[in-house]
């Protein structure tokens, strides 16, 4: 799984950019996409992938070779333990198995929250923010939009934007796929926050990492 600071090509992050921009003439919002490693370490998979996996390793093999042998078993599963634990950790599609959907979702959710925070999304003028994130691992996108937004724009109409960038990833046309996204949400906001004259770039066009 490629890092997010190498997801893009320089010219793919050239026509986000620039995607960004064309969308932020039309609105006084700010259209701000992130593309993050993951949401969380999900170290609760590690712990328990490990275990299921060592201790069906080891009540095999104690159980073939050393005749059901609880002190065979318990050197066998000690010894298995850490491997099968590092091998979840640098294999993204087996830990994503090991981890609920319903998680995943709530550590979506919780980033996007984090991030929108620390980037300072909830500081612009009219409180039209909005964050479109990116979670590699998870293969997951999150789209949060400040109060400004919230108070005229219902939360259904991202599931769309969700809904094109998540198909985009799946086919490995996320450039495209998050382009497109961004110049939607530029005429979502348009309708309610049209660019007024002394507009200024407040926020981040991209943030990879």
């Amino acid at each position: 799984m490629k890092a997010a600071k190498d997801f893009f090509t320089e010219e793919e992050i050239m026509r986000i950019e620039s995607a960004v921009q064309q969308a932020e003439k039309l609105t006084s919002g700010e259209v701000v996409p992130m593309v993050v490693d993951e949401s969380y370490d999900y170290p609760r998979a590690e712990i328990l992938g490990a275990g299921l996996f060592s201790l069906a390793t080891a009540v095999s093999l104690s159980w073939a070779f050393f005749g059901e042998s609880l002190w065979h078993f318990l050197w066998l599963f000690a010894l298995c333990y850490f491997p099968f634990k590092l091998l979840i950790r640098n294999v993204p599609s087996l830990r994503r198995r090991l981890i609920h959907p319903a998680e995943i979702s709530e550590e979506v959710a919780e980033k996007a929250v984090i991030s929108f925070l620390e980037q300072g999304l909830h500081h612009t003028r009219d409180e039209t923010g909005i964050l479109i994130l990116i979670s590699l691992f998870e293969r997951r996108v999150h789209v949060l939009a400040d109060r400004g937004i919230n108070a005229v724009v219902p939360a259904n109409h991202w599931d769309g934007i969700v809904h094109t960038i998540t198909e985009g990833i799946h086919r490995g046309e996320t450039c495209n796929a998050l382009c497109l996204a961004i110049e939607t949400c530029g005429r979502i906001l348009e309708e309610h926050f049209p660019a007024k004259d002394d507009d200024t770039d407040e926020l981040s066009n991209l943030i990879l990492g």
